[in-house]
């Protein structure tokens, strides 16, 4: 385990803790965006990660959404 792997399970469980569909998202995208430079770079391995955590904190993000949708239709 690398110690992106123990930033990323830090802040996921602080998205966790918080339930924030917005602030996920945000981390999604900004894993994105620093993943950019570093494809141009060629620096693959660590690319490929954040574009997998930005996927993982979409997918929360959804979840949140739809147990708030299901919540609502009660």
């Amino acid at each position: 385990m690398k110690i992106q792997d123990l930033i990323f399970i830090i802040i996921f469980l602080f998205v966790l803790w918080r339930r924030s569909e917005r602030l996920s998202v945000m981390i999604g995208l900004s894993c994105l965006l620093l993943a950019i430079p570093l494809f141009k770079f060629w620096i693959f391995f660590t690319a490929e990660r954040l574009t997998w955590y930005a996927a993982a904190f979409f997918a929360f993000a959804i979840l949140l959404l739809l147990a708030k949708l299901a919540k609502r239709k009660k």
